[in-house]
């Protein structure tokens, strides 16, 4: 199934999970307010999000003479994709990384960290960058906006209902009865918080195969995943929200059991075959995946 229908199929069950749990729970005002909520949520992260992102990375605008090689590099990128100039940013961090955002590409943002400038050589800088622009081109901001605030939503809904029950609603209410409920009250976050990281892992992979397109070849971006992969395992974001995770193009919040089974930079062991249980609440596919994908494309 192609990712983008994949990504519609997900957004549209997100939905239907959340109208379920609303009419199974009985509350008619929760299910409106978080409902309101939700796209109060989903509308401002869309409309604001440059702004968020790039206050949370602590990034600063750069002039084209600061570094013309890194403007040279995304006009060329942002020309074959066919979209606009997006404005460019350069955090301080010093794990190599990089994330796009805005609402759309005519608002977009591309960030850089000064790690990612220091590590790679221009050949696989642009293979990162040309993921990032394939997420401005695929309005992925937008995609990714509307499943966090759906599943957010969904969550505030079955608080509701504990909130109700604990502070003397009527269990008859529901016609799940309180074990339904309870039962409701795990699983229905749970679910949607799967499918938001299954619809940001599917993102993923489509914009490194859009990326791979713009160049021809898959194989600088995937050297450049081993790379950043193998330093974000050792170099600690300082000051990046955890809630920017998914905004990165490799998670920079990686645990020390995971440095463990990591060789050095731009080497990656081989990945035993089949999904393991952690694999399904990664905002990220494993970076083996992406790269093994990557090298079989055909061009």
């Amino acid at each position: 199934m192609k990712n983008g229908l994949k990504t519609a199929v997900l957004l549209g069950f997100l939905g239907g999970v959340f109208i379920l749990v609303g009419g199974a729970l009985g509350g008619s005002t929760g299910l409106v307010i978080g409902l309101l909520i939700g796209l109060a949520l989903c509308g401002g992260t869309y409309w604001f999000s440059d702004k968020l992102a790039i206050a949370l990375a602590r990034a600063k605008p750069v002039s084209q003479d600061e570094n013309p090689l890194l403007y040279a590099i995304v006009g060329d990128l942002a020309q074959r994709a066919n979209i606009p100039m997006p404005r460019i940013y350069l955090s301080p961090e010093q794990q190599p990384n990089a994330f796009a955002t805005g609402r759309n590409p005519n608002h977009a943002v591309v960030c850089v960290t000064q790690g990612i400038l220091d590590a790679l050589p221009a050949d696989e800088l642009k293979g990162v960058l040309a993921h990032e622009l394939a997420h401005v081109k695929h309005r992925d901001i937008l995609i990714g906006s509307v499943a966090a605030a759906v599943a957010m939503a969904i969550t505030f809904v079955v608080r509701i209902a504990l909130w109700t029950m604990v502070f003397g609603g009527d269990d008859d209410d529901s016609p799940l009865g309180i074990i339904g409920v309870l039962a409701l009250l795990i699983l229905a976050p749970l679910a949607a918080g799967l499918i938001q990281m299954s619809i940001s892992r599917s993102r993923e992979f489509e914009a490194d195969a859009g990326g791979a397109k713009m160049l021809g070849t898959g194989e600088p971006l995937a050297r450049a995943l081993e790379k950043i992969d193998a330093y974000a395992k050792r170099i600690p974001m300082q000051k990046v929200s955890p809630a920017q995770e998914n905004a990165f193009i490799i998670n920079p919040f990686q645990t020390e059991s995971q440095a463990n089974l990591q060789g050095p930079p731009g080497r990656t062991r081989q990945r035993q075959r089949g999904k393991s249980l952690g694999d399904y609440f990664r905002t990220h596919p494993s970076t083996e995946d992406r790269i093994a994908r990557l090298r079989a494309m055909q061009f």
